[in-house]
């Protein structure tokens, strides 16, 4: 029989605080249910507690655990912005998948910067020259990041007027056409296409405001705790979010759907699992069952007779379903988008999620300052000299 425990007892038994809790719940690690008693409580399963006590053993060396909280084993900063419950992401409590549904992007900026009307990425500026994409984009971001004020000593509604203009800026930058419709119809002007493709644009681009804690909304926040400017912030993120381990796994996914359309789907599989070699865009560790996201842009459309064979194929092979990545490629080659249309529309709707980040880090009056653990060769000391 399942039995349920207290916050308190909680915190006791793994010796952590509630923030830490409550990171854990978000990360699916412990199953919550209200308290029947008082539903404005909340109860714990035992046995999920019970696991994770054994894992936090008594006598872990502390480097370990500082290791351990850097890279990913324990969460470390709290944040009210995004989180996962049973194998969905969730924006302020709120079901991503199901916002995506009808939101726009300027509906969930609102929704994350806790602003008291919709966004307006409307920005008249078109920070652009040449030709549209990433260029382009981190160029203007650049120009604007070096030129930009702090953070501090800024009133709240100046800071989300701003970072307004900046997402208008980085959306003109990436191709979309100047004017005062929503992101994404905008984009599917500037890329010359349907309203139908529109709609499509503003899915794929809520479904990837935030994603909790990545490695770019660390970065993110690393930059806004310091006081940087907010383009400073933006562009710290957006640097990370530019690896193809990251925000430009869709790049890597695009490559691979050459391959098969050159190749066929039979020999581009036989080959990646004869070597071993990973197939981008397939599996995620925060989603064992399959990407929601993925599931739900993928219904809105068809892809091509041989990528979807080639999906299909994978997914029997080898148990792994595609994720985001997979969906956002198929979506730029099924309409015949720009080249880096993939990255512009990750980044863009990304930046939302980022500038939502360092926006929430303002709150904390702590500069993040993680340490190292020296293992190089032990120093020369002089004669004489302290130990």
């Amino acid at each position: 029989m399942v039995s349920w425990i207290s916050m308190d007892e909680v915190c006791h038994l793994l010796g952590v605080r509630p923030q830490t809790v409550y990171a854990y719940v978000s990360r699916g690690k412990l199953e919550v249910m209200p308290d029947p008693a008082d539903t404005r409580r909340s109860l714990y399963r035992a046995e999920d507690v019970a696991s994770l006590a054994k894992r936090k053993q008594a006598g872990r060396k502390h480097e370990t655990l500082a290791a351990n909280t850097l890279f990913g084993s324990e969460p470390s900063i709290p944040t009210a912005l995004c989180a996962f419950f049973r194998g969905r992401p969730y924006y302020c409590g709120q079901d991503a998948v199901s916002l995506a549904r009808s939101a726009t992007l300027e509906d969930v900026a609102q929704l994350l910067w806790g602003a008291e009307q919709p966004a307006d990425f409307s920005s008249a500026a078109l920070m652009r020259s040449g030709k549209p994409g990433r260029v382009a984009a981190f160029t203007a971001l650049a120009g604007l990041a070096a030129a930009g004020h702090s953070t501090r000593g800024r009133l709240t509604r100046v800071l989300h007027n701003e970072g307004q203009s900046l997402v208008g800026q980085l959306a003109n930058a990436f191709g979309a056409q100047p004017g005062r419709q929503p992101l994404h119809v905008r984009f599917a002007q500037g890329w010359k296409q349907s309203t139908q493709v529109a709609d499509l644009l503003r899915t794929a681009m809520v479904l990837l405001v935030d994603h909790e804690l990545t490695s770019s909304a660390f970065v993110a926040r690393i930059a806004a705790s310091t006081g940087a400017s907010l383009p400073a912030c933006l562009l710290a993120g957006l640097t990370t979010l530019s690896g193809p381990l990251h925000g430009d796994a869709s790049g890597r996914v695009q490559a691979l759907f050459s391959e098969v359309e050159r190749l066929g789907e039979d020999q581009v599989v036989a080959h990646y699992l004869s070597t071993g070699l990973p197939l981008a865009g397939f599996g995620h560790h925060l989603y064992p069952d399959g990407d929601p996201r993925a599931a739900a842009l993928l219904a809105l459309f068809e892809p091509s007779e041989v990528i979807a064979r080639f999906i299909q194929k994978v997914t029997n092979l080898t148990g792994l379903q595609p994720n985001i990545d997979v969906a956002l490629a198929a979506l730029v080659a099924h309409h015949r988008l720009p080249a880096d249309a993939a990255f512009g529309l990750f980044a863009t709707a990304r930046s939302v999620g980022l500038l939502a980040h360092s926006l929430e880090q303002l709150g904390v009056a702590q500069v993040i300052r993680p340490r190292g653990r020296y293992v190089g060769p032990i120093p020369n000391m002089p004669q004489g000299a302290r130990t």
